[in-house]
């Protein structure tokens, strides 16, 4: 089959699970993972083979730099002890655990002979990404709580490009090359670091252009250049392309976008992103299930189910580790968070690419292949569709009876709301006569009036959306604060010791409210 003519059935694919899954409510990315492993098991037609360099050249840059692009900067530092615990020693630490665990199971069990601790921490560096799509998927379904989705997000952004760095260095030091661990701990910090800084150079210098244009099309392109612009001049060097673009996804995201596009062009770049985001992960999911071969997986299911149990195990015990040693701090989470953080830890392409691209010599190759492959399908199936369960199990669960109903009603709220505005500038600008902006004043505020009265009847039925909203309403008085601070210091009116001072207690209190709102949820 031509190349062209898969794509488009592999896109016919993605749309009728997409239907399908939204009509039975299961997560998008298992439903794709099941829809591949049939087709692939029926051989229905011959898909393109999820390669190393297809990864890399198509589908990598562009996922992460949208999960990147979207993600909140502000967020992210708020968390960044919890998440960088999580995905530099925390990964290292479950890599070193997982090979231990594992080594002495195989070994034990006569699965191959003489499985050694070298391949064992190949297996483990390799299965240690975490691919959190479906995962957030569900939270934005079920409306958990923000922090949460910023830890699992920001984790999995960062723990790809730790894993992959770990993955090269143990790889070559199994295959022969000859490393000390201080030379490897220098060559792990060089190839992050300088990822950071190629990502940050990158992102930076679109920034700036995209500050000096105003056209939606010109800054979609740009923003594209970001993305695989970062990755490919990292990887062209030999650093981290995913370290890379992840940096230069921020940069634009939190930088570019919010100082330097227009609200029009925010809306064009972002739905860009979205869609891309969709057909990439639709077609890496499908090809998952392509890839796999299950009568294969089904001779290898006793190292699969020792590996996916060794995987999970460590999981929770770091997690469960990192959660206690931030119990003092302000970056503390409650257990039930600690159980989805561990759940929530699914494998998934990056996995299967990195064990593809093993050279054929490499030591029981393909049992670390079976292994792997099996472990990925385990935890997008077993994970991917019990999340939703443990989610209302745990009561983490944000959207109560009504909730449907009160995001119409306040999405229709704000849009009367910009409708009365608009109508104020009309009557300054005097272009309309007054009995006409009278007249369109007048059926917009009954309309308004109806809607605040049906949203303060669903306050006194669900106290938790009265709740939600006198936190939101505490949050944007917050930043005002902070802008008006900012404003007085640039300005001079205040000093800078008085404004580090202030700023602080204002910080303080966003991020106390922000903990309580997790903590509420």
């Amino acid at each position: 089959m031509h190349i062209e003519i898969a794509l488009v059935a592999l896109f016919a694919v993605a749309t009728a699970v997409a239907l399908v899954a939204r009509r039975f409510k299961l997560p998008y990315t298992v439903a794709l993972v099941i829809a591949g492993l049939a087709l692939g098991t029926a051989r229905a037609f011959e898909a393109p083979r999820l390669t190393k360099e297809l990864l890399y050249a198509v589908f990598l840059p562009g996922l992460l730099f949208e999960a990147a692009y979207a993600l909140e900067f502000r967020r992210f530092w708020q968390n960044k002890l919890a998440v960088f615990s999580l995905a530099m020693p925390g990964l290292v630490a479950a890599i070193a655990m997982t090979a231990g665990v594992l080594v002495p199971a195989v070994n034990g069990l006569h699965f191959v002979d003489h499985y050694t601790l070298g391949e064992g921490l190949v297996f483990a560096s390799l299965i240690a990404a975490t691919d959190p799509i479906a995962v957030v998927a569900l939270f934005k379904t079920f409306g958990t709580p923000k922090r949460l989705a910023v830890l699992v997000e920001g984790e999995s952004l960062l723990n790809d490009g730790t894993a992959v760095v770990v993955f090269s260095l143990v790889l070559a030091l199994v295959m022969g090359k000859p490393m000390s661990l201080s030379l490897a701990i220098l060559d792990f910090a060089r190839v992050v670091g300088m990822g950071v800084l190629i990502g940050a150079a990158v992102g930076y210098a679109v920034s700036m252009v995209i500050h000096k244009v105003d056209d939606p099309m010109i800054e979609i392109t740009l923003t594209t250049i970001g993305a695989y612009g970062s990755f490919v001049a990292a990887e062209f060097f030999h650093y981290s392309g995913v370290i890379a673009v992840v940096t230069s996804g921020m940069l634009c995201g939190n930088y570019a976008a919010r100082t330097g596009m227009s609200a029009s062009t925010r809306v064009a770049v972002s739905s860009f992103w979205e869609y891309l985001a969709f057909a990439l992960n639709s077609l890496v999911f499908l090809l998952i299930g392509f890839e796999v071969k299950v009568e294969k997986i089904l001779e290898a299911w006793k190292p699969i189910l020792i590996a996916y149990v060794s995987v999970l195990l460590v999981r929770a015990i770091v997690i469960h580790v990192v959660g206690f040693l931030l119990r003092g701090t302000r970056e503390r989470f409650p257990l039930a968070w600690a159980n989805v953080l561990t759940w929530g830890g699914l494998r998934g392409s990056l996995s299967m690419v990195l064990v593809l691209a093993l050279p054929q010599e490499f030591p029981h190759r393909d049992l670390v292949v079976a292994m792997t492959f099996g472990v990925v399908i385990l935890s997008i199936l077993v994970q991917g569709l019990t999340m939703g369960p443990l989610l209302r199990r745990l009561k983490l669960v944000g959207i109560s009876e009504g909730r449907a109903e009160y995001d119409r009603l306040k999405g229709a709220l704000s849009a009367v709301n910009a409708a009365l505005v608009e109508v104020e500038k009309m009557e300054i600008e005097r272009g309309i006569p007054k009995v006409v902006t009278d007249e369109v004043r007048a059926h917009y505020a009954r309309r308004a009036d109806e809607y605040e009265e049906a949203v303060a009847d669903l306050h006194l039925k669900a106290e938790r959306l009265l709740e939600e909203d006198r936190l939101r309403a505490a949050r944007r008085a917050l930043i005002a604060e902070k802008d008006a601070l900012v404003t007085a210091y640039k300005s001079g009116q205040i000093a800078e010791e008085s404004y580090e001072h202030l700023v602080a207690d204002v910080d303080a209190r966003l991020f106390e409210l922000e903990a309580g709102e997790s903590d509420g949820h």
